[in-house]
């Protein structure tokens, strides 16, 4: 057993994030466990960019109020307790609704090989708001 050192908060690279997002790792997945876990927290309005994953994510809520939409769908509230599942190669982005903020664990594993996750366009404040 091992009891790891915690890791500084980071902030969300403006390449893969709209507005202020922090992450916190919780798992890195050191060999052979692939898989990667962090805490990401949003600040009311933040979002990810359109994204996908090569083996998938699962996202849990743990505070605040958010949303989610996948590509072509509809654009969705979510709230702590909830836990969303988006498929391999599925693109979609996440964040905090506009006036709250929002935390959510995210879980994903790394392929065998190749790029664990594959970054697009910002999602537009047009996208953002078309509840």
């Amino acid at each position: 057993m091992e009891i790891l050192p915690r890791q500084p908060s980071a902030k969300g690279p403006a390449e893969m994030f709209t507005g202020d997002v922090w992450f916190d790792v919780i798992a890195k997945g050191e060999e052979p466990s692939r898989m990667r876990v962090n805490t990401v927290r949003f600040a009311p309005g933040a979002r990810t960019a359109w994204h996908c994953h090569a083996v998938g994510q699962t996202l849990h809520v743990t505070e605040g109020v958010g949303l989610v939409q996948s590509r072509g769908g509809e654009v969705v509230e979510i709230h702590p307790g909830d836990t969303i599942y988006t498929p391999p190669g599925e693109w979609h982005w996440h964040g905090a609704a506009p006036d709250h903020f929002m935390t959510h664990l995210a879980m994903w594993e790394a392929p065998a090989a190749g790029q664990e996750s594959e970054w697009g366009d910002h999602v537009t404040d047009e996208e953002y708001t078309a509840r």
